[in-house]
């Protein structure tokens, strides 16, 4: 057989493979709402530490500061 006829039988087994294949759903964007931290009671004894301590018992009191903003670019080009 001529070499064309297979590159076009491989052209079209790649098309009707690459048509066929489910289309991939983009990750949707972390919520802060998503993450589950613990949170103290009300009347919780609240230990404070100085430096590197390894306690037991934990609790979180305070995440850092989640801001979102819009990424914004120059386009990298130089001025």
């Amino acid at each position: 057989m001529n070499i064309a006829i297979y590159i076009l039988i491989l052209v079209v087994t790649t098309y009707v493979t690459m048509s066929r294949m489910p289309k991939a759903e983009p990750p949707k964007p972390q919520a802060f709402e998503d993450f589950d931290f613990p949170q103290v009671d009300e009347g919780t004894p609240q230990a404070v530490v100085f430096g590197d301590c390894w306690s037991s018992d934990w609790t979180v009191l305070a995440v850092g500061n989640y801001r979102t903003a819009a990424i914004r670019s120059s386009g990298g080009g130089k001025k």
